[in-house]
């Protein structure tokens, strides 16, 4: 990573090394996150088809109404993200962390996400 100047390009290559490793199916679609500053998303994606089976964010209608931040922020996201996967019939995905260290509000969301049931 001696080329990298920032932090976001960092992230890019992490996230494009774990890329090559996992990938959706339809049985076990990938569950992405992305952070940003203010807002946080989450994808169920099948990436056999290419298409997005299911979506959350901090911008939706359902987002529980506050200013939360942070940890909070994610968790309640993760939450929601979780139930609206076993409301579509999928249990088990696989994570992708988007480059990011497995910390903080990544953390929170999956494990937020598994306490609503989804496997991973």
């Amino acid at each position: 990573m001696a080329d990298c100047k920032t932090k976001k390009e960092k992230r890019t290559r992490r996230h494009n090394r774990l890329r090559k490793k996992i990938s959706g199916t339809v049985a076990r679609p990938r569950l992405s996150i992305s952070f940003s500053i203010t807002n946080g998303f989450a994808q169920l994606i099948d990436d056999e088809n290419g298409r997005t089976i299911v979506s959350a964010s901090t911008l939706d209608k359902d987002f529980p109404e506050g200013r939360m931040k942070g940890m909070e922020q994610a968790a309640a996201l993760g939450e929601i993200a979780g139930k609206k996967a076993l409301a579509s019939g999928i249990s088990l995905v696989v994570f992708d962390r988007g480059g990011f260290r497995y910390h903080g509000r990544v953390k929170c969301f999956a494990d937020a996400a598994r306490k609503a049931g989804l496997q991973f």
